[in-house]
């Protein structure tokens, strides 16, 4: 009975040890497999990821997928690769990737380490704060000047957990209004429904000027986060690296440069935290 008890422990830690190591190489193996890799975009996180004019994804984190796809498909010796976009919104992404729905995630998510509990992250494709978009001649001179009154946020944001943070420690003394993106808290800001609206800085400038329709807006100098975005995945240490392969070639080459004066030179010149962070991340072969 105990050569049978320990015979059978053997093989099922055997079995587990075949589990782990079948599904840490599941994905590249299935893109091999079927010649298709599905890609998630959000449909209006400008300037990351977003529906152009032309009803395609567009973007910053976008253009960096295309790049991604293009060296998967080399590396797995594809002919052809199959991309197939796929939209995810801030409440569905994460579920998209556990599900299979999508294999990689193309927008601003933000790392952090209970997320990287259960996802794979790239190394860091930008670097962002969160703040507040006022209409313009609102801005409070102080945080406490708009105590009690609402706040637009995107549900399943980082933005709206670190809020939650604030308002449960008595820090904030907001009242949270909860959208499902970012076009309904700009509009939530635009009819007055809400005092300010909350998101990353560069998401709020960016919104501001394309789906502003010509109203003015004002940001204000507080930032009360730190976002450091990455393309995210499912737990994959073979996806990831392919990933990373081609991030940091693009960081340490200089192709950068022109994806990013793409979407943000409007914006200015990158500045040092976003410089040091390609110096960084550009990991040598």
């Amino acid at each position: 009975m105990i050569k049978r008890t320990l015979l059978l422990a053997g093989l099922a830690a055997s079995f587990a040890i075949a589990t782990t190591a079948m599904a840490a190489e599941s994905t590249l193996a299935n893109i091999k497999q079927t010649g298709t890799l599905k890609l998630g975009y959000r449909e209006n996180s400008i300037p990351f990821s977003f529906v152009g004019d032309d009803k395609q994804p567009r973007g910053y984190s976008v253009d960096l997928c295309r790049i991604v796809a293009e060296d998967i498909g080399k590396q797995l010796d594809l002919p052809k690769l199959d991309v197939r976009w796929v939209p995810v919104t801030a409440q569905s992404r994460f579920e998209a990737l556990k599900s299979g729905a999508i294999d990689i995630e193309c927008g601003n998510s933000t790392q952090t380490l209970s997320r990287r509990a259960d996802f794979d992250f790239s190394v860091m494709t930008f670097v962002d704060g969160a703040g507040l978009l006022f209409r313009e001649g609102e801005v409070p001179s102080s945080i406490e000047a708009i105590k009690a009154q609402r706040v637009a946020v995107v549900a399943g944001t980082t933005t709206e957990k670190t809020l939650e943070n604030l308002i449960a420690t008595g820090k904030l003394g907001v009242l949270l209004l909860k959208v499902a993106d970012h076009d309904a808290a700009l509009k939530a800001l635009q009819d007055r429904t809400a005092t300010a609206y909350a998101a990353d800085r560069t998401v709020l400038v960016t919104t501001a000027l394309v789906r502003g329709q010509g109203q003015a807006f004002a940001l204000a100098s507080l930032q009360f986060s730190y976002e450091p975005y990455g393309l995210a995945m499912r737990r994959d240490a073979d996806l990831r690296l392919a990933v990373d392969r081609t991030l940091a070639r693009l960081y340490r080459t200089g192709e950068i440069r022109p994806i990013l004066a793409r979407w943000f030179e409007p914006l200015g010149k990158p500045n040092d935290a976003l410089q040091a962070m390609f110096l960084i991340n550009g990991l040598p072969e």
